[in-house]
């Protein structure tokens, strides 16, 4: 069967494109990476070559040993994803250390996984186990609007997800337990995977500090609706500061409270 045919592979593409089109990820901004599920690997696994090296993740991730991932690949543009699957994506298989990984479908012409890979691994075993297997999608974006918003709030968790809350009231519902803050750090290196690592443990949004935003979901289309309401609100929030400093009418704490009990979810009571 067609590897380019299979939905997963659809899907994947559909969202390397939808976020270009949202102006994320010009020139090669970016990285999206998918934990395949069982079926997946059967519909292609005929399609395999296990004739490439291994390499170090320069991580560890036990808990993801044996595990597929399709992701996107180092130097790649998003905008070329849809034009040419094999040249800018690819599966690459985890071995049973957790240390090593190797290219066994796409990534053709000596490409690589994207330079994220040790964050996104990391993540990936971070939200195997918090969320016992449903989140499969890690994705991470230049989000115009979030990254503005660095230069003029506190990097404090608490302060980004009160303001990005009171921006829209669908946010508390899509994003109950809040977002974390990573302070500026050198991307693509392990001090920035382990920072994440320890929000990811309660949140499903990081935002990297004059970055982007570093999210987590079960599919494709969750994990965009997350990164897109995020990246929404933090537009509203932008707008709304730079026609006023204040605010004349706003959502409550009560407001919220309410919304939580309408819509049955949790709200910590540390960001109301």
């Amino acid at each position: 069967m067609n590897v380019l045919e299979q939905e997963f592979i659809k899907g994947f593409v559909r969202m390397c494109s939808d976020g270009f089109a949202q102006g994320w990820h010009e020139r090669n901004g970016g990285n999206l990476t998918y934990r395949m599920k069982d079926e997946d690997i059967e519909s292609v696994k005929n399609a395999f070559s296990y004739q490439r090296d291994w390499y170090p993740i320069q991580t560890e991730v036990p808990y993801l040993k044996g595990e597929y991932f399709l992701v996107t690949g180092s130097g790649k543009y998003f905008r070329n994803v849809e034009l040419d699957e094999e040249a800018n994506i690819g599966i690459v298989e985890i071995d049973e250390t957790g240390t090593k990984y190797r290219i066994v479908w796409g990534l053709k012409n000596g490409a690589v996984p994207t330079s994220e890979l040790p964050s996104h691994l990391m993540n990936h075993e971070i939200k195997k186990l918090v969320t016992h297997g449903e989140h499969r999608v890690i994705y991470h974006c230049h989000a115009t609007n979030v990254i503005a918003l660095t230069f003029v709030l506190p990097l404090k968790d608490e302060i980004f997800t009160r303001e990005l809350w009171e921006m829209a009231t669908e946010c508390p519902v899509v994003f109950p337990r809040g977002v974390g803050v990573v302070p500026w750090m050198v991307p693509g290196g392990k001090e920035i995977a382990v920072a994440t690592s320890q929000l990811m443990k309660k949140y499903d949004v990081a935002i990297w500090a004059h970055h982007g935003i570093f999210c987590s979901g079960a599919d494709f289309d969750l994990t965009f609706g997350l990164a897109h309401t995020v990246e929404k609100s933090a537009e509203i929030l932008v707008k709304m500061l730079s026609m006023s400093s204040t605010k004349l009418q706003t959502i409550t704490s009560d407001n919220f409270r309410d919304l939580a009990k309408a819509f049955q979810v949790t709200l910590p009571e540390e960001f109301l």
